[in-house]
Protein backbone atom coordinates (compact mmCIF):
# COMPACT_ATOMS: atom_id res chain seq x y z
CA UNK A 1 0.00 0.00 0.00
CA UNK A 2 1.51 3.41 -1.11
CA UNK A 3 1.98 5.46 1.85
CA UNK A 4 0.20 8.85 1.91
CA UNK A 5 3.39 10.87 0.75
CA UNK A 6 3.92 8.29 -2.11
CA UNK A 7 0.16 8.44 -3.31
CA UNK A 8 0.41 12.69 -2.87
CA UNK A 9 3.15 12.98 -5.58
CA UNK A 10 1.47 10.60 -7.41
CA UNK A 11 -1.33 12.74 -7.78
CA UNK A 12 0.61 16.00 -7.68
CA UNK A 13 2.66 14.83 -10.87
CA UNK A 14 -0.90 14.30 -12.77
CA UNK A 15 -2.56 17.33 -12.09
CA UNK A 16 0.48 20.44 -11.90
CA UNK A 17 2.17 19.13 -14.30
CA UNK A 18 -0.76 19.66 -16.66
CA UNK A 19 -3.10 22.23 -16.03
CA UNK A 20 -3.20 25.56 -15.96
CA UNK A 21 -2.41 27.71 -12.72
CA UNK A 22 -6.37 27.96 -11.86
CA UNK A 23 -6.77 24.28 -11.94
CA UNK A 24 -3.94 24.00 -10.34
CA UNK A 25 -5.02 25.25 -7.28
CA UNK A 26 -8.17 23.83 -7.27
CA UNK A 27 -6.91 20.77 -6.77
CA UNK A 28 -4.62 21.35 -4.14
CA UNK A 29 -7.57 23.02 -2.37
CA UNK A 30 -9.17 19.40 -3.15
CA UNK A 31 -6.22 17.53 -2.04
CA UNK A 32 -6.08 20.14 1.21
CA UNK A 33 -9.99 18.62 1.44
CA UNK A 34 -9.17 15.27 1.66
CA UNK A 35 -7.14 15.89 4.75
CA UNK A 36 -8.85 18.32 6.71
CA UNK A 37 -11.84 18.45 5.42
CA UNK A 38 -14.07 20.49 3.09
CA UNK A 39 -15.08 23.36 5.61
CA UNK A 40 -11.31 23.32 7.02
CA UNK A 41 -9.91 25.07 3.36
CA UNK A 42 -10.87 28.57 2.86
CA UNK A 43 -10.33 29.88 -0.81
CA UNK A 44 -12.70 33.25 -0.92
CA UNK A 45 -11.13 36.37 -0.65
CA UNK A 46 -13.56 37.56 1.83
CA UNK A 47 -13.03 34.43 4.15
CA UNK A 48 -9.18 34.54 4.05
CA UNK A 49 -9.06 38.35 4.48
CA UNK A 50 -8.50 38.23 8.42
CA UNK A 51 -5.66 35.49 7.90
CA UNK A 52 -4.17 37.14 4.98
CA UNK A 53 -3.68 40.96 7.10
CA UNK A 54 -1.70 41.45 9.72
CA UNK A 55 -2.49 41.85 13.66
CA UNK A 56 -0.87 45.17 13.15
CA UNK A 57 1.04 45.32 10.20
CA UNK A 58 0.69 44.42 6.29
CA UNK A 59 -1.68 42.83 3.78
CA UNK A 60 -1.24 40.09 1.52
CA UNK A 61 -2.66 37.60 -1.27
CA UNK A 62 -2.46 33.88 -0.68
CA UNK A 63 -4.68 31.33 -2.98
CA UNK A 64 -6.02 29.66 0.24
CA UNK A 65 -5.96 29.15 4.04
CA UNK A 66 -5.64 25.42 6.22
CA UNK A 67 -6.20 24.64 9.30
CA UNK A 68 -4.95 20.80 10.59
CA UNK A 69 -6.24 19.98 13.50
CA UNK A 70 -3.39 17.07 14.14
CA UNK A 71 0.08 17.03 13.74
CA UNK A 72 0.18 14.43 10.97
CA UNK A 73 -2.30 16.15 9.20
CA UNK A 74 -0.22 19.46 9.55
CA UNK A 75 2.80 17.07 7.89
CA UNK A 76 0.66 16.02 5.48
CA UNK A 77 -0.87 19.67 4.71
CA UNK A 78 2.83 20.70 4.17
CA UNK A 79 3.82 17.62 1.92
CA UNK A 80 1.42 18.36 -0.19
CA UNK A 81 1.83 22.40 -0.71
CA UNK A 82 5.33 21.54 -0.72
CA UNK A 83 5.10 19.35 -3.66
CA UNK A 84 2.84 21.82 -5.32
CA UNK A 85 5.82 24.45 -5.47
CA UNK A 86 4.17 26.44 -3.07
CA UNK A 87 5.16 29.37 -0.93
CA UNK A 88 4.12 28.76 3.26
CA UNK A 89 3.32 30.93 5.68
CA UNK A 90 2.67 29.33 9.11
CA UNK A 91 0.46 30.96 11.44
CA UNK A 92 -1.60 30.39 14.25
CA UNK A 93 -3.31 33.62 16.91
CA UNK A 94 -1.39 36.08 14.25
CA UNK A 95 -0.49 38.42 17.08
CA UNK A 96 2.53 39.33 15.04
CA UNK A 97 3.30 43.13 15.42
CA UNK A 98 5.56 43.12 11.83
CA UNK A 99 3.73 41.48 9.39
CA UNK A 100 5.69 38.20 9.75
CA UNK A 101 2.83 35.74 9.99
CA UNK A 102 0.58 36.98 7.57
CA UNK A 103 1.52 37.69 3.76
CA UNK A 104 3.11 41.07 2.30
CA UNK A 105 1.98 42.53 -0.95
CA UNK A 106 0.63 40.68 -3.89
CA UNK A 107 4.28 39.87 -5.61
CA UNK A 108 5.11 36.26 -4.67
CA UNK A 109 6.12 34.61 -7.46
CA UNK A 110 3.86 31.43 -6.54
CA UNK A 111 0.96 30.68 -5.13
CA UNK A 112 0.94 30.94 -1.35
CA UNK A 113 -0.81 28.83 0.84
CA UNK A 114 -1.02 29.79 4.59
CA UNK A 115 -1.18 26.76 6.86
CA UNK A 116 -2.85 28.19 10.39
CA UNK A 117 -2.46 26.04 13.05
CA UNK A 118 -4.41 27.59 15.79
CA UNK A 119 -6.36 24.35 16.15
CA UNK A 120 -3.69 21.89 17.18
CA UNK A 121 -3.81 22.49 20.69
CA UNK A 122 -3.22 20.32 23.74
CA UNK A 123 0.13 20.33 26.14
CA UNK A 124 1.58 17.67 28.15
CA UNK A 125 3.72 18.81 31.54
CA UNK A 126 6.54 17.48 32.01
CA UNK A 127 8.51 16.34 35.27
CA UNK A 128 6.12 17.59 37.83
CA UNK A 129 5.29 20.86 35.72
CA UNK A 130 9.24 22.01 35.69
CA UNK A 131 8.82 21.94 32.11
CA UNK A 132 5.86 21.81 29.63
CA UNK A 133 5.79 20.31 26.05
CA UNK A 134 3.66 22.38 23.43
CA UNK A 135 2.11 21.83 20.76
CA UNK A 136 1.94 24.39 17.64
CA UNK A 137 -1.85 25.68 18.82
CA UNK A 138 -0.70 25.67 22.32
CA UNK A 139 -1.00 29.32 23.85
CA UNK A 140 0.89 30.96 26.45
CA UNK A 141 -2.50 31.67 28.41
CA UNK A 142 -3.33 27.61 28.26
CA UNK A 143 -0.06 27.23 29.33
CA UNK A 144 -0.35 29.44 32.00
CA UNK A 145 -4.11 28.29 33.21
CA UNK A 146 -2.87 24.94 33.27
CA UNK A 147 0.50 25.48 35.34
CA UNK A 148 -1.75 27.22 37.95
CA UNK A 149 -3.04 24.40 39.32
CA UNK A 150 0.57 23.18 40.42
CA UNK A 151 1.79 26.95 41.52
CA UNK A 152 4.38 27.40 38.38
CA UNK A 153 3.91 30.00 35.54
CA UNK A 154 5.10 29.99 31.97
CA UNK A 155 7.51 32.25 30.55
CA UNK A 156 5.52 35.45 29.79
CA UNK A 157 2.77 36.62 31.18
CA UNK A 158 1.94 39.93 29.83
CA UNK A 159 0.74 41.42 26.45
CA UNK A 160 1.43 38.11 23.70
CA UNK A 161 -0.06 36.24 26.87
CA UNK A 162 -2.93 37.88 27.05
CA UNK A 163 -4.14 38.22 23.67
CA UNK A 164 -3.27 34.59 22.80
CA UNK A 165 -0.25 34.32 21.21
CA UNK A 166 1.04 30.79 21.07
CA UNK A 167 4.26 28.80 22.84
CA UNK A 168 5.70 28.12 19.74
CA UNK A 169 5.36 31.24 18.41
CA UNK A 170 7.37 33.14 21.06
CA UNK A 171 9.95 30.65 20.23
CA UNK A 172 10.41 31.41 16.86
CA UNK A 173 10.80 34.96 17.54
CA UNK A 174 12.41 35.03 20.34
CA UNK A 175 10.17 37.25 22.08
CA UNK A 176 11.65 39.37 24.73
CA UNK A 177 8.15 39.26 27.48
CA UNK A 178 8.21 41.68 29.92
CA UNK A 179 10.47 39.80 32.61
CA UNK A 180 13.30 40.76 34.17
CA UNK A 181 14.40 37.57 34.76
CA UNK A 182 13.53 35.08 31.88
CA UNK A 183 15.07 36.73 28.93
CA UNK A 184 13.79 35.95 25.29
CA UNK A 185 11.85 32.64 24.96
CA UNK A 186 14.02 30.23 24.09
CA UNK A 187 14.42 26.29 23.68
CA UNK A 188 17.03 23.93 22.25
CA UNK A 189 14.28 21.23 22.71
CA UNK A 190 11.88 21.10 19.12
CA UNK A 191 10.52 18.72 16.29
CA UNK A 192 10.54 20.63 13.25
CA UNK A 193 10.54 20.38 9.41
CA UNK A 194 12.13 22.08 6.69
CA UNK A 195 13.03 21.90 2.92
CA UNK A 196 16.63 20.64 2.30
CA UNK A 197 18.79 22.04 -0.39
CA UNK A 198 17.54 19.51 -2.89
CA UNK A 199 13.76 20.53 -2.31
CA UNK A 200 12.90 17.62 -0.35
CA UNK A 201 11.10 17.94 2.85
CA UNK A 202 12.48 16.16 6.27
CA UNK A 203 11.33 15.53 9.73
CA UNK A 204 14.43 16.44 12.40
CA UNK A 205 13.48 15.64 15.80
CA UNK A 206 15.66 17.35 18.68
CA UNK A 207 12.83 17.06 20.98
CA UNK A 208 14.61 14.70 23.28
CA UNK A 209 12.05 12.38 23.77
CA UNK A 210 13.51 8.76 23.19
CA UNK A 211 11.76 6.00 20.58
CA UNK A 212 9.13 8.19 19.10
CA UNK A 213 9.47 6.45 15.85
CA UNK A 214 11.54 6.38 12.66
CA UNK A 215 9.29 8.02 10.28
CA UNK A 216 7.28 11.38 10.44
CA UNK A 217 3.81 9.18 10.60
CA UNK A 218 5.47 7.18 13.72
CA UNK A 219 6.37 10.13 15.41
CA UNK A 220 4.09 12.73 14.79
CA UNK A 221 1.11 9.99 15.47
CA UNK A 222 2.45 9.22 19.09
CA UNK A 223 2.93 13.08 19.77
CA UNK A 224 -0.97 13.41 18.82
CA UNK A 225 -1.65 10.35 21.30
CA UNK A 226 0.78 11.00 23.49
CA UNK A 227 2.37 8.10 23.83
CA UNK A 228 5.03 8.60 25.56
CA UNK A 229 6.20 9.00 29.43
CA UNK A 230 8.98 11.29 31.54
CA UNK A 231 11.35 8.46 31.42
CA UNK A 232 11.79 8.55 27.44
CA UNK A 233 12.79 12.18 28.23
CA UNK A 234 16.63 12.80 27.31
CA UNK A 235 18.57 14.69 29.90
CA UNK A 236 21.69 16.57 27.95
CA UNK A 237 23.37 19.76 27.93
CA UNK A 238 20.58 21.41 25.90
CA UNK A 239 18.61 24.28 27.61
CA UNK A 240 15.03 24.84 27.53
CA UNK A 241 15.34 28.90 28.16
CA UNK A 242 17.23 31.79 28.34
CA UNK A 243 19.28 30.85 31.41
CA UNK A 244 21.76 33.26 31.52
CA UNK A 245 19.19 36.19 30.65
CA UNK A 246 19.02 37.57 34.61
CA UNK A 247 23.01 38.05 34.57
CA UNK A 248 23.07 39.92 31.78
CA UNK A 249 20.20 42.63 32.63
CA UNK A 250 22.39 43.49 35.44
CA UNK A 251 25.81 44.44 33.36
CA UNK A 252 25.01 47.74 33.18
CA UNK A 253 27.98 48.47 30.94
CA UNK A 254 27.65 45.70 28.09
CA UNK A 255 28.59 46.54 24.67
CA UNK A 256 25.82 45.34 23.35
CA UNK A 257 21.85 45.46 24.19
CA UNK A 258 20.83 42.78 26.74
CA UNK A 259 18.10 41.34 24.27
CA UNK A 260 17.49 41.51 20.70
CA UNK A 261 16.48 39.20 17.77
CA UNK A 262 20.06 39.21 16.10
CA UNK A 263 21.83 38.21 19.15
CA UNK A 264 23.42 34.95 17.87
CA UNK A 265 24.08 33.26 20.80
CA UNK A 266 20.07 32.71 20.85
CA UNK A 267 19.66 31.85 16.98
CA UNK A 268 19.58 28.33 17.18
CA UNK A 269 16.89 25.79 14.66
CA UNK A 270 13.47 26.71 16.29
CA UNK A 271 14.58 29.56 18.32
CA UNK A 272 14.74 32.62 16.00
CA UNK A 273 13.61 31.13 12.87
CA UNK A 274 10.85 33.58 12.11
CA UNK A 275 9.04 30.72 10.56
CA UNK A 276 12.22 29.71 8.03
CA UNK A 277 10.99 26.30 9.50
CA UNK A 278 7.80 24.22 10.61
CA UNK A 279 7.50 23.58 14.13
CA UNK A 280 5.33 20.88 15.81
CA UNK A 281 6.56 20.95 19.70
CA UNK A 282 8.98 22.09 21.57
CA UNK A 283 10.02 21.62 25.43
CA UNK A 284 9.97 24.78 27.17
CA UNK A 285 11.11 25.46 30.75
CA UNK A 286 7.86 26.47 33.34
CA UNK A 287 9.23 28.87 36.48
CA UNK A 288 7.66 29.03 39.71
CA UNK A 289 4.92 31.02 40.50
CA UNK A 290 5.49 33.54 42.83
CA UNK A 291 3.63 33.40 46.38
CA UNK A 292 2.77 36.90 46.55
CA UNK A 293 2.77 40.02 44.76
CA UNK A 294 2.65 43.69 44.81
CA UNK A 295 2.46 46.37 41.88
CA UNK A 296 4.19 49.70 42.79
CA UNK A 297 3.34 52.87 40.71
CA UNK A 298 6.11 55.30 39.97
CA UNK A 299 6.23 59.05 38.86
CA UNK A 300 8.78 61.76 37.90
CA UNK A 301 9.30 64.71 35.43
CA UNK A 302 13.07 64.53 35.67
CA UNK A 303 14.08 61.19 33.46
CA UNK A 304 17.44 61.19 35.22
CA UNK A 305 15.30 59.81 38.14
CA UNK A 306 14.22 56.69 36.36
CA UNK A 307 18.15 56.12 35.45
CA UNK A 308 19.70 56.63 38.93
CA UNK A 309 17.00 53.72 39.88
CA UNK A 310 17.12 51.57 37.79
CA UNK A 311 21.14 51.81 37.82
CA UNK A 312 20.62 51.27 41.59
CA UNK A 313 17.95 48.35 41.33
CA UNK A 314 20.12 46.22 38.90
CA UNK A 315 23.34 46.46 40.62
CA UNK A 316 22.24 46.58 44.24
CA UNK A 317 19.15 44.51 44.55
CA UNK A 318 19.12 41.44 45.77
CA UNK A 319 15.70 40.72 44.27
CA UNK A 320 14.95 41.73 40.99
CA UNK A 321 10.82 42.53 39.97
CA UNK A 322 9.33 40.79 37.92
CA UNK A 323 8.42 43.87 35.51
CA UNK A 324 8.89 46.94 35.15
CA UNK A 325 6.96 48.72 32.57
CA UNK A 326 6.64 51.65 31.57
CA UNK A 327 4.00 54.64 29.47
CA UNK A 328 5.01 58.15 29.13
CA UNK A 329 1.86 60.22 29.45
CA UNK A 330 1.48 60.85 25.92
CA UNK A 331 0.79 57.28 25.55
CA UNK A 332 -1.37 56.56 28.99
CA UNK A 333 -3.94 59.43 27.34
CA UNK A 334 -4.31 57.89 24.04
CA UNK A 335 -4.61 54.87 25.41
CA UNK A 336 -7.70 55.61 27.81
CA UNK A 337 -8.94 57.33 24.77
CA UNK A 338 -8.33 55.46 21.89
CA UNK A 339 -7.99 51.57 23.36
CA UNK A 340 -10.77 51.55 25.77
CA UNK A 341 -12.30 49.06 24.15
CA UNK A 342 -9.35 46.55 23.92
CA UNK A 343 -9.05 46.79 28.01
CA UNK A 344 -12.69 46.49 28.15
CA UNK A 345 -12.68 43.28 25.67
CA UNK A 346 -9.83 41.57 27.95
CA UNK A 347 -11.30 41.98 31.15
CA UNK A 348 -14.93 41.01 30.13
CA UNK A 349 -14.88 38.55 26.93
CA UNK A 350 -11.40 36.48 28.00
CA UNK A 351 -8.50 35.81 25.75
CA UNK A 352 -10.51 32.73 24.59
CA UNK A 353 -12.78 34.93 23.23
CA UNK A 354 -10.88 37.46 21.01
CA UNK A 355 -9.18 35.39 17.88
CA UNK A 356 -12.84 34.88 17.03
CA UNK A 357 -13.57 38.47 17.47
CA UNK A 358 -10.87 39.98 15.83
CA UNK A 359 -11.71 37.74 12.50
CA UNK A 360 -14.95 38.58 12.53
CA UNK A 361 -14.17 42.13 12.57
CA UNK A 362 -11.86 41.76 9.77
CA UNK A 363 -14.24 40.36 7.10
CA UNK A 364 -16.92 43.17 8.62
CA UNK A 365 -13.85 45.76 7.49
CA UNK A 366 -12.78 43.25 4.47
CA UNK A 367 -16.62 43.76 3.44
CA UNK A 368 -17.07 47.47 4.39
CA UNK A 369 -14.14 48.98 2.70
CA UNK A 370 -15.48 47.65 -0.65
CA UNK A 371 -18.56 50.06 -0.43
CA UNK A 372 -17.72 53.12 -1.61
CA UNK A 373 -17.76 56.61 0.26
CA UNK A 374 -17.73 55.13 3.01
CA UNK A 375 -14.60 55.21 5.45
CA UNK A 376 -11.81 52.61 5.90
CA UNK A 377 -11.41 50.80 9.37
CA UNK A 378 -15.13 51.00 10.03
CA UNK A 379 -15.00 49.00 12.56
CA UNK A 380 -12.77 50.16 14.56
CA UNK A 381 -14.58 54.09 14.26
CA UNK A 382 -17.63 51.96 15.70
CA UNK A 383 -15.74 50.25 18.66
CA UNK A 384 -13.78 53.46 19.43
CA UNK A 385 -17.78 55.11 20.10
CA UNK A 386 -19.44 52.55 21.25
CA UNK A 387 -16.58 52.51 24.52
CA UNK A 388 -17.48 56.00 24.99
CA UNK A 389 -20.83 54.30 26.17
CA UNK A 390 -19.13 53.23 28.94
CA UNK A 391 -18.26 54.63 32.71
CA UNK A 392 -14.22 55.20 33.16
CA UNK A 393 -12.68 52.29 33.32
CA UNK A 394 -8.72 53.57 34.81
CA UNK A 395 -9.31 54.43 38.42
CA UNK A 396 -8.36 57.67 39.83
CA UNK A 397 -5.07 57.54 41.13
CA UNK A 398 -3.25 55.93 38.24
CA UNK A 399 -5.46 58.87 36.33
CA UNK A 400 -3.86 61.75 39.04
CA UNK A 401 -0.20 60.20 38.52
CA UNK A 402 -0.98 60.27 34.24
CA UNK A 403 -1.95 64.24 34.98
CA UNK A 404 1.15 64.90 37.50
CA UNK A 405 4.37 63.17 36.25
CA UNK A 406 5.68 63.05 32.34
CA UNK A 407 6.94 59.96 33.03
CA UNK A 408 5.11 56.55 34.96
CA UNK A 409 6.59 53.01 35.73
CA UNK A 410 4.52 50.02 36.82
CA UNK A 411 7.38 48.27 39.27
CA UNK A 412 5.73 44.70 39.98
CA UNK A 413 7.35 42.89 42.46
CA UNK A 414 6.99 39.17 44.08
CA UNK A 415 8.20 37.66 47.41
CA UNK A 416 10.93 38.89 48.82
CA UNK A 417 11.50 41.88 46.48
CA UNK A 418 8.33 43.16 47.41
CA UNK A 419 9.82 43.96 50.71
CA UNK A 420 13.30 45.59 49.22
CA UNK A 421 11.63 47.52 47.16
CA UNK A 422 9.34 49.13 49.64
CA UNK A 423 12.09 50.37 51.35
CA UNK A 424 14.39 51.46 48.70
CA UNK A 425 11.13 53.12 47.57
CA UNK A 426 10.34 54.71 50.70
CA UNK A 427 14.54 55.52 52.35
CA UNK A 428 15.74 56.77 49.06
CA UNK A 429 13.31 57.46 45.97
CA UNK A 430 10.54 59.08 47.91
CA UNK A 431 12.99 61.54 49.15
CA UNK A 432 13.69 63.32 45.71
CA UNK A 433 11.76 65.90 44.39
CA UNK A 434 9.46 65.65 41.23
CA UNK A 435 9.04 61.90 42.26
CA UNK A 436 6.24 60.12 43.97
CA UNK A 437 4.89 56.51 44.33
CA UNK A 438 1.98 54.69 45.62
CA UNK A 439 1.44 50.93 45.93
CA UNK A 440 -1.77 50.03 44.02
CA UNK A 441 -4.85 48.16 45.59
CA UNK A 442 -5.59 44.49 43.26
CA UNK A 443 -8.07 46.73 41.38
CA UNK A 444 -5.53 49.15 40.45
CA UNK A 445 -2.96 46.36 39.86
CA UNK A 446 -5.46 44.77 37.65
CA UNK A 447 -6.68 48.40 35.45
CA UNK A 448 -2.71 49.46 35.53
CA UNK A 449 -1.12 46.21 33.64
CA UNK A 450 -4.28 46.13 31.18
CA UNK A 451 -3.50 50.00 30.43
CA UNK A 452 -0.26 48.97 29.44
CA UNK A 453 -1.21 46.40 27.34
CA UNK A 454 -3.79 48.03 25.09
CA UNK A 455 -1.50 50.90 24.78
CA UNK A 456 0.39 48.97 22.34
CA UNK A 457 -2.57 49.40 19.74
CA UNK A 458 -3.70 52.98 20.55
CA UNK A 459 -1.15 54.45 17.79
CA UNK A 460 -2.99 52.19 15.15
CA UNK A 461 -6.69 53.39 16.26
CA UNK A 462 -5.60 57.11 16.47
CA UNK A 463 -4.47 56.99 13.09
CA UNK A 464 -7.64 55.32 12.04
CA UNK A 465 -10.41 57.75 13.43
CA UNK A 466 -7.74 60.30 11.46
CA UNK A 467 -6.67 58.32 8.60
CA UNK A 468 -7.57 61.16 6.21
CA UNK A 469 -4.80 64.00 7.64
CA UNK A 470 -2.33 61.44 8.77
CA UNK A 471 0.12 58.61 7.30
CA UNK A 472 0.53 55.34 8.27
CA UNK A 473 1.93 54.49 12.01
CA UNK A 474 5.78 54.09 12.11
CA UNK A 475 5.87 51.90 15.23
CA UNK A 476 9.76 50.68 15.97
CA UNK A 477 11.12 48.07 18.24
CA UNK A 478 13.92 49.12 19.24
CA UNK A 479 17.17 47.55 22.35
CA UNK A 480 18.86 50.20 24.12
CA UNK A 481 22.14 49.69 25.24
CA UNK A 482 22.03 49.75 28.88
CA UNK A 483 24.53 52.59 29.46
CA UNK A 484 22.51 54.25 27.01
CA UNK A 485 21.51 58.07 29.09
CA UNK A 486 19.13 58.99 26.19
CA UNK A 487 16.22 56.71 26.71
CA UNK A 488 13.61 59.71 26.22
CA UNK A 489 14.40 60.89 22.59
CA UNK A 490 14.99 64.86 21.57
CA UNK A 491 14.35 64.51 17.94
CA UNK A 492 15.99 67.26 15.72
CA UNK A 493 13.01 69.40 14.30
CA UNK A 494 13.38 67.84 10.71
CA UNK A 495 11.63 64.90 12.42
CA UNK A 496 9.46 66.39 15.18
CA UNK A 497 7.76 69.25 11.97
CA UNK A 498 4.99 67.05 10.52
CA UNK A 499 4.62 65.02 13.75
CA UNK A 500 1.27 64.33 15.49
CA UNK A 501 1.97 62.06 17.88
CA UNK A 502 4.86 60.45 19.42
CA UNK A 503 4.16 57.81 22.15
CA UNK A 504 6.75 55.79 24.06
CA UNK A 505 6.23 52.36 26.13
CA UNK A 506 8.85 49.35 27.13
CA UNK A 507 10.30 47.20 29.47
CA UNK A 508 12.00 49.51 31.12
CA UNK A 509 14.91 47.17 33.17
CA UNK A 510 15.49 45.30 30.18
CA UNK A 511 15.85 48.69 28.02
CA UNK A 512 13.72 47.74 25.64
CA UNK A 513 11.26 50.34 23.75
CA UNK A 514 8.37 50.77 21.66
CA UNK A 515 8.15 53.90 20.04
CA UNK A 516 4.36 55.16 17.90
CA UNK A 517 4.89 58.12 15.68
CA UNK A 518 2.42 59.21 13.71
CA UNK A 519 2.86 62.06 11.29
CA UNK A 520 0.43 64.33 9.01
CA UNK A 521 -0.13 63.29 5.47
CA UNK A 522 1.62 63.90 3.02
CA UNK A 523 4.78 62.92 5.39
CA UNK A 524 8.17 61.00 4.17
CA UNK A 525 7.96 58.29 6.68
CA UNK A 526 10.30 55.93 4.83
CA UNK A 527 12.98 58.97 5.01
CA UNK A 528 11.81 59.92 8.79
CA UNK A 529 12.03 55.87 9.74
CA UNK A 530 15.61 55.44 8.12
CA UNK A 531 17.05 58.80 9.62
CA UNK A 532 15.55 57.67 13.11
CA UNK A 533 17.10 54.17 12.95
CA UNK A 534 20.68 55.80 12.10
CA UNK A 535 20.28 57.87 15.11
CA UNK A 536 19.37 54.76 17.10
CA UNK A 537 22.14 52.80 15.09
CA UNK A 538 25.06 55.05 16.06
CA UNK A 539 24.32 54.96 19.78
CA UNK A 540 24.15 51.22 20.08
CA UNK A 541 20.89 50.28 19.41
CA UNK A 542 19.63 46.87 18.15
CA UNK A 543 16.39 46.66 16.33
CA UNK A 544 13.96 44.75 16.44
CA UNK A 545 14.69 44.12 20.09
CA UNK A 546 11.92 41.34 20.35
CA UNK A 547 8.95 41.12 18.07
CA UNK A 548 11.33 40.40 15.29
CA UNK A 549 12.13 41.43 11.49
CA UNK A 550 8.84 40.49 9.46
CA UNK A 551 8.52 43.03 7.17
CA UNK A 552 9.33 46.06 8.95
CA UNK A 553 13.14 45.72 9.03
CA UNK A 554 15.78 45.08 7.25
CA UNK A 555 17.45 41.45 8.84
CA UNK A 556 21.01 41.91 10.08
CA UNK A 557 23.64 39.74 8.11
CA UNK A 558 24.29 37.10 10.65
CA UNK A 559 20.55 36.87 10.47
CA UNK A 560 19.92 36.32 6.88
CA UNK A 561 22.48 33.70 7.07
CA UNK A 562 20.65 31.81 9.83
CA UNK A 563 17.55 31.62 7.90
CA UNK A 564 18.74 31.11 4.61
CA UNK A 565 20.73 27.91 6.48
CA UNK A 566 17.47 26.99 7.79
CA UNK A 567 15.76 27.30 4.71
CA UNK A 568 17.87 27.05 1.50
CA UNK A 569 15.45 27.21 -0.99
CA UNK A 570 13.12 30.34 0.24
CA UNK A 571 9.95 28.24 0.95
CA UNK A 572 8.97 28.77 4.19
CA UNK A 573 7.72 32.82 5.04
CA UNK A 574 9.36 34.68 1.87
CA UNK A 575 10.85 38.12 1.80
CA UNK A 576 10.87 38.89 6.19
CA UNK A 577 13.82 40.76 7.28
CA UNK A 578 13.57 42.88 3.23
CA UNK A 579 14.89 39.78 1.74
CA UNK A 580 13.39 38.21 -1.89
CA UNK A 581 10.38 36.55 -2.20
CA UNK A 582 11.56 34.86 -5.39
CA UNK A 583 12.18 30.54 -4.71
CA UNK A 584 15.35 29.72 -4.56
CA UNK A 585 17.31 26.55 -5.94
CA UNK A 586 20.59 24.83 -4.75
CA UNK A 587 22.56 25.69 -8.21
CA UNK A 588 20.72 29.57 -8.10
Amino acid sequence: MLEFGDRLRKRTDVYFRTKDPASHMTELANIFSAIVGAKNVLTKEMDTAYYRSGFRYGFGGAAAVVFPSTLLEQWQVLEAAVEAGCAIIMQATKTGLTGGSSPSGFDYDRPVVIINVGRIGGLRLLRGGTQALAFPGTTLFELGQELKTIDRVPHSVLGSTTIGATVIGGVANNAGGALCKRGSSYTEYALFARVDEEGSLELIDHLGIRDLGETPEEILGRLDAGDFSDADLIDDDRVASDTDYVNRIRDLDAKVPNRYNADPKRLHEVSGSAGKVVCFAVRVDTFEAPKKKQVFILGTNDPDQFVAMRRHVLSTFEHLPEMCEYMNRSTFTIAEKYAKDVALAIKYLGTDRLPKAYALKAKAEYLLNKIPLLPKYLPDIFLYYASKLFPQHLPKRLRQYRDDYEHLLILVTADEAIEESRRYLEDLWGRHEEVGFFECTEKEQEAALLHRFSAAGAGIRYHNLHQRTTEDVLALDIALLSSDPEWVETLPEELTRDMVLSLSYGHYMCHVFHNIYVYRKGADLERIKTLMLDRLEANGAKFPAEHNVGHMYEAEQNVKEFHRSLDPTNTFNPGIGKTTKSSRSADA
